[in-house]
């Protein structure tokens, strides 16, 4: 029961066709694009929505410029949609729109959708194989380029919150609806995952900046070749890394950040770090470091 995945993120954004550019080369599906509206999809099917100039069906942006408006959860089932609406709505308005997705606002002021979540047609292809000395997975075939890197999922979402109300911000997708604290980082934010997924987060609320704002969504790709050709094809393309390639402590995944004309940055990731509930909530006091390891290297950049 609960949350069981991020289903959609809306974007606003003044030039479209930069955006529309952008995760073209990132690789989602393009649906559709109209003069102001854009739609992509990831393999599992969920939505990135790209709007030209304000909409009147968003609540007003928490920064200014291109930003992220709105992130939409899919719940397992209409019970629990019905009891996740009840909730959010007992001090605030809650709207439904014509597709029967409900929109509300957390604290901090972003977007909120509910719906049911939908359903992966995507099927499912095992990691590449590696050799190491004892467990051999390869012989007489070698590798080759992993193709046109296609994300399969968005796997996180991290936002910027102010200091002040930070743990209220955390409440209300505690305490209403139902996710889960895994790692609290007193001086920089809290990490929670859904229910209804085993990644070791889904969400971030990040205090450390002390201004509302979006850092980054995260997509999951299927493996190591995959971030590394991913971010190459995105240099290639002519868009600015935001990161080095690296490991992060925190979830364990390997990560590279691209920067997004649509706000924020986008992250490619795999090897994310899964639990279950005996995880439970990890505090730590002072902030772990950022990465166990990142990129490296002594040639000079030519």
């Amino acid at each position: 029961m609960g949350i069981q995945r991020i289903e959609s993120v809306v974007y606003t954004v003044d030039d479209l066709e930069t955006c529309v550019r952008f995760f073209t080369d990132f690789g989602l599906d393009l649906l559709g694009e109209e003069e102001k509206h854009a739609t992509f999809a990831t393999r599992i099917g969920q939505k990135l929505y790209l709007r030209a100039g304000d909409d009147d069906g968003l609540p007003p942006p928490v920064e200014g410029g291109n930003t992220l408006r709105e992130v939409v959860w899919g719940a397992e089932d209409e019970a629990d949609l019905a009891a996740f609406v009840a909730a959010v709505g007992t001090d605030r308005e809650v709207t439904r729109d014509a597709d029967g997705v409900f929109h509300t606002v957390d604290e901090t002021g972003f977007g909120v959708g509910l719906t049911v979540a939908g359903t992966s047609g995507y099927e499912a292809v095992g990691p590449r194989k590696a050799n190491v000395t004892g467990f051999v997975n390869r012989v007489n075939e070698a590798l080759a380029s992993v193709g046109r890197v296609r994300p399969l999922r968005m796997c996180h979402v991290a936002l910027n919150i102010p200091k002040p109300g930070r743990e209220e911000a955390v409440a209300f997708y505690v305490d209403r609806l139902g996710f889960i604290p895994t790692d609290v980082v007193k001086p920089m934010g809290v990490f929670m995952r859904v229910p209804g997924d085993a990644d070791q987060h889904n969400f971030l609320l990040c205090h450390r900046p002390d201004k509302a704002g979006v850092n980054h969504v995260s997509f999951e790709v299927p493996g190591f070749d995959d971030v590394i050709e991913g971010g190459n094809h995105m240099i290639e393309k002519g868009w600015l890394e935001a990161r080095r390639l690296g490991r992060h402590t925190v979830g364990s995944n390997v990560f590279r950040f691209v920067h997004a004309p649509c706000g924020g940055r986008v992250e490619l990731a795999a090897d994310m770090d899964r639990v279950d509930d005996t995880y439970g909530t990890r505090v730590h006091e002072t902030a772990p470091p950022h990465h166990i390891w990142t990129l490296r290297t002594s040639r000079e950049q030519s």
